[in-house]
């Protein structure tokens, strides 16, 4: 009797060992893998789609872990430093990801079977200065530029201007008819001041040499000056709206679908991701300029960037992670996830991605005027947060121009000497 009753405590013992190891694990056994990313990256249905076909397809179990864009940054690395950092890392290869020393946290994924699958460019996006590869570049690969209602501007009998001088007059008058001429998220929207910086480096890969050596500063290049100078008469002048400061990233589509703000500084694949449909005017109402910001004349437009899915390197699910990632790059998956979405193909197998109308339509203009993305991803120490905290204290009145362009160094300096860069310190010389 005593040996039944022992054998009926171990079996019990044994069910509720299982049953805790398999809770652990997720229902039934299955794995839960979790996934750290911006929250309006995450909510791309694109994303959601791969995670949705992931969990039906293996009965496997995703955990998101979503910040808001604005805290993003702060948060993850908080995370990180406290050592809970997640089984899988999206984020893009700027110059934010050096706060997550990208060598000592991230697998290396040299090895894996679909590397053969990645477009050149994709890949060479996704390696380090050593050739590693850290990511899956899963992500739309899109043109920003100025988007614009090409039909109003119609109706009003205006056309694309050519210049920045045409760029302003266009603004005035839209703004004299009663027009928000661009919409300017300036509540947490941080994307936009990269598009102003981009030529003055990417034209000039010494300058940038010298930014990112410490030996010279950005209130000591004239054109950095002037951009921030446009930014902040245009707002004045109040081409940014009257409620610019309140406008976030769910904005953008009401303002632009009803007509009242009449352009955007953007991308394309936004269009068939976020805007909403139903309102006034739709997409092909739009069409696509450079963007204006009084640093180069002929105006600019930034080349893609791509997020990527890093996989931790001391995830307790190392080879779940890496499976993952595997059945992301598979093709029957990437194409289902990416069907109907404007993006160059950052796979050799994309077939159902489009390509969008207007960006076609202004190929040549593009080619002309395309640089790569410089400022967000080859500047050492580059925020993009800590740009739009800098330009919050202009736009707030609690500095002014040459306040807002000290203001730019200090952050990035003060990042740059955390990064461990050399030659900096963490306050101005």
């Amino acid at each position: 009797m005593k040996k039944r009753f022992f054998s009926f405590l171990l079996t019990l013992a044994a069910g509720i060992f299982l049953t805790s190891c398999a809770n652990a694990s997720g229902d039934s056994g299955s794995t839960v893998l979790t996934v750290m990313g911006k929250k309006t990256d995450m909510e791309k249905s694109y994303m959601t789609e791969i995670f949705s076909r992931y969990e039906e397809s293996t009965g496997n179990k995703l955990k998101i872990i979503a910040y808001e864009d604005a805290e993003f940054e702060t948060k993850a690395a908080e995370k990180f430093a406290a050592g809970d950092a997640p089984d899988i890392f999206i984020h893009f290869h700027n110059a934010d990801l050096n706060r997550f020393h990208a060598d000592g946290h991230f697998y290396y994924l040299n090895g894996e079977s679909w590397i053969d699958e990645l477009t050149d460019s994709a890949r060479a996006y996704c390696e380090d200065k050593d050739g590693n590869i850290l990511g899956l570049p899963f992500w739309e690969s899109s043109v920003s530029g100025c988007y614009y209602n090409k039909t109003l501007l119609d109706s009003l009998g205006m056309k694309a201007p050519a210049t920045q001088a045409e760029f302003d007059m266009l603004c005035q008058v839209l703004s004299d008819l009663g027009y928000t001429p661009v919409c300017w998220p300036a509540n947490g929207c941080s994307w936009m001041f990269q598009f102003g910086l981009d030529p003055i480096f990417a034209d000039d890969p010494e300058l940038l040499e010298r930014l990112n050596a410490n030996e010279i500063t950005y209130s000591e290049i004239p054109a950095v000056t002037d951009m921030v100078q446009w930014i902040a008469d245009a707002a004045e002048k109040g081409w940014f709206g009257p409620d610019y400061l309140d406008y976030g990233w769910s904005d953008i589509s009401t303002l632009l679908g009803s007509g009242e703000a009449v352009m955007t500084f953007i991308w394309d694949t936004w269009f068939y991701t976020d805007f909403e449909q139903g309102n006034r005017y739709s997409i092909e109402d739009f069409a696509l300029m450079p963007v204006f910001m009084n640093t180069v004349e002929g105006g600019t437009y930034e080349g893609g960037n791509l997020n990527m899915m890093m996989v931790n390197q001391d995830s307790g699910q190392l080879q779940a992670a890496l499976d993952f990632l595997a059945f992301c790059a598979a093709p029957e998956n990437y194409n289902a996830a990416f069907d109907g979405i404007s993006t160059v193909s950052c796979f050799k197998g994309q077939t159902t991605n489009i390509q969008s109308a207007m960006v076609t339509d202004a190929a040549a203009s593009i080619a002309a005027r395309e640089r790569v993305s410089t400022a967000a991803s080859k500047i050492v120490g580059y925020s993009a947060d800590d740009v739009m905290s800098a330009f919050d204290s202009l736009f707030r009145g609690k500095t002014d121009v040459p306040g807002c362009v000290r203001l730019m160094d200090e952050y990035r300096i003060e990042d740059a000497a955390k990064q461990g860069a050399e030659g900096f310190r963490a306050s101005l010389r």
